[in-house]
């Protein structure tokens, strides 16, 4: 299986609309060699604005730019992106619908050796309650490069959250990225698992182990976290004995969130397999934070098995 990493390939398509566009600016808080909007500044270095540490009055910045007609693309790691610029994002881009995408870095565990401060496990929420804002977290390089086109079409705020590491390619090539839409990559009659970002492919994985097992399980990739088209959740998970939720996030505001409210009075047992209210934390590696915080694809499985069992997580 190909492997890409999402950040990679954000720098590589930023310069890709950046010659098609001559309204496309890029705003960057000293981590763009991080961030890989370090790829448009060496081409288009008249519109690459170095902000610094200044989180928020880069977006500030970027807002008056959307004034002028550009489309500002602002960047830095997710926890920073979300959180610290909060204020600024609610009361100078989303209140207006400025046409501004914020692009959040290294997003939940990722950033495995920085600990809890760089770790955004909380960005998602953060986001998905500011009125008018769409928030996207795409499963790997493929939907990285056709979400990123998506967004520059697109007039309106964007929140769009990229994982640090390299992730296998799961999203297919022939299809197009539309806001909005949950895409089923795998089918599946007796469960559905609703997963986004790297547990899109780890869910697939769970799915090709329960198959043996004789289970057959459907994988959705929820890329668009707001807004979501509720009749296709709906029909998704119409003809199934269980639902799983799984998500590199915060339980609280993320998939589980959206999937279990709009599935409300289903009937249907939902499991969910995510971020448990926990800070992060440093560790060796990227894989021994998901085990820890079991984010697996063994989580997944068992997370089935309880679905169709008729189990609660707490029994």
């Amino acid at each position: 299986m190909k492997m890409h990493n999402q950040r990679q390939v954000y720098g590589e398509t930023l310069v890709e609309l950046g010659r098609e566009n001559g309204n496309i600016v890029v705003c960057e808080a000293d981590l763009s060699k991080s961030t890989m909007s370090c790829l448009f500044e060496e081409v288009f270095p008249e519109r690459f604005f170095e902000m610094s540490i200044a989180e928020q009055n880069m977006t500030s910045f970027a807002a008056g730019l959307s004034l002028t007609g550009k489309i500002a693309f602002v960047n830095s790691f997710a926890v920073f992106a979300s959180g610290r610029a909060y204020d600024q994002i609610r009361q100078g881009i989303a209140i207006g619908k400025l046409n501004v995408k914020i692009i959040g870095s290294s997003t939940g565990l990722s950033d495995f050796g920085d600990g809890a401060t760089h770790q955004s496990v909380e960005d998602v929420a953060i986001m998905r309650a500011v009125p008018n804002m769409t928030v996207l977290a795409p499963s790997d390089g493929i939907e990285t490069r056709k979400m990123i086109r998506a967004i520059a079409e697109y007039n309106g705020p964007v929140y769009v959250r990229l994982n640090r590491n390299d992730l296998p390619d799961v999203f297919p090539e022939d299809r197009d990225f539309e806001i909005g839409r949950p895409y089923e990559l795998r089918e599946g009659k007796d469960a559905v698992v609703f997963a986004s970002g790297v547990m899109v492919s780890r869910a697939l994985r769970a799915a090709e182990t329960l198959e043996k097992e004789g289970i057959s399980v459907r994988v959705v990739n929820v890329s668009s976290l707001k807004p979501v088209i509720v009749e296709e959740i709906r029909r998704l998970a119409g003809d199934v004995r269980g639902i799983v939720t799984a998500e590199e996030h915060s339980l609280i505001g993320g998939v589980a969130s959206v999937v279990t409210y709009i599935l409300r009075g289903s009937g249907v047992p939902i499991e969910t397999v995510g971020i448990r209210d926990l800070y992060g934390q440093s560790a060796h590696s990227y894989e021994e934070l998901l085990e820890f915080y079991g984010l697996t694809d063994d989580d997944i499985s068992r997370a089935v098995h309880r679905a169709l069992d008729g189990m609660s997580f707490d029994s």
